[in-house]
C-alpha cells in the first residue's frame, strides 16, 4: 500500500525543496542527488520517498539507473492555497493606499505652504 502524503508537508523541508530544485530542469539518478548533500545517502532516499509519495517526484528505472523526475502538478494545491490570501491581502494593501492617498494631499498642502514661508523669511 503507498501512503499519499500532503505536499505542503513535503516542501516544509528545506532538504526537500532543494531536491525539488535540482531535478526541476533535467532528471537525475540518486547518486547525482545524494550528491549534492552533507547527510547520508539513507537520509536522501528517505526525502526522495517523501516526494514521491506526495507526487512531486517520479522514479524512472532506465537500465541499472533509477532517475528522478519532478512532477510540478501537485504543487498547484500550494499556489491555489496561496493564491487566497495573495488576493485576500492585495485587497487589504489597495484599501490602506486609498486612505493613504486620501491622507496625502492634505499633507501635500501643507508642505506646500512651508516653503512659501521659508522664503518669505
Amino acid at each position: 500500500m503507498e501512503i499519499r502524503r500532503d505536499v505542503f508537508q513535503a516542501i516544509a523541508d528545506p532538504t526537500r525543496r532543494e531536491i525539488i530544485d535540482l531535478v526541476a530542469h533535467r532528471s537525475l539518478n540518486l547518486n547525482a542527488i545524494a550528491e549534492n548533500f552533507d547527510v547520508s545517502r539513507q537520509a536522501i532516499s528517505l526525502h526522495i520517498k517523501i516526494l514521491t509519495e506526495c507526487g512531486l517526484l517520479v522514479i524512472k528505472q532506465q537500465g541499472r539507473e533509477r532517475y528522478c523526475e519532478a512532477k510540478f502538478r501537485k504543487l498547484h494545491e500550494v499556489s491555489d492555497w496561496i493564491e487566497k490570501y495573495r488576493i485576500l491581502w492585495d485587497k487589504r494593501l489597495d484599501k490602506m493606499e486609498g486612505l493613504l492617498n486620501e491622507l496625502q494631499p492634505k499633507n501635500t498642502k501643507r508642505n506646500k505652504k512651508s516653503p512659501r514661508l521659508n522664503k518669505n523669511k
